[in-house]
């Protein structure tokens, strides 16, 4: 086993099924209590091992490229629940449909965005070098900016980035300071 968390795939002679042990190398010791994000991020990256696992054939994710993070991701989309319309759908472009139609379900761009930030931060936490990262892949930001694009387009959505609206500087009053006399008798 190396130190990325690499997945250890075993047979079990037993019951025929494939047994998968990942091993982590955090520096610290975690507390009783994780953060929910935390949680998540740690489900993700056994999802994600149990995938590269159930690859055919078995994938090391010493050898995971950016390739397989797509292809992971599209297999994710067979569970989504965000309507993406075509451009042949009336619907196209609108928000709210009417009604309903045959449409895929897919997973939505927050969603796929957040996974791929979640599982990067996973991959290096667990050993994995920066430079290396498969979830960092030009490919795969590349995809997310499709996906993004043209889920915005099909569901009249705007995913650009919304600028912070600054309060318009407030004028402070200038202060007379109105200097006293001097004292009768001191010069």
């Amino acid at each position: 086993m190396d130190s990325i968390g690499e997945m250890d795939i075993s047979s079990n002679s037993q019951n025929g099924g494939t047994l998968m042990n990942v091993s982590h190398n955090s520096g610290t010791s975690s507390s009783s209590t994780s953060s929910r994000y935390e949680n998540q991020k740690r489900r993700d990256w056994n999802t994600f091992g149990q995938y590269l696992k159930n690859h055919r054939p078995p994938l090391a994710l010493s050898r995971c490229s950016g390739a397989h993070v797509l292809e992971f991701l599209r297999y994710l989309d067979q569970f989504g629940k965000t309507k993406v319309h075509t451009p042949i759908c009336p619907f196209y472009g609108h928000p709210n449909p009417p009604a309903p139609c045959p449409c895929p379900l897919r997973q939505a761009w927050g969603s796929l965005d957040a996974l791929i930030g979640r599982l990067r931060a996973a991959f290096e936490e667990n050993g994995g070098k920066p430079e290396a990262n498969p979830f960092g892949a030009r490919a795969v930001r590349l995809y997310l900016r499709e996906v993004r694009d043209l889920q915005s387009k099909a569901r009249g959505i705007s995913y650009e980035k919304k600028k912070r609206k600054r309060p318009p500087p407030q004028q402070i009053p200038s202060l007379q300071l109105q200097v006293p006399p001097p004292p009768p008798g001191a010069s």
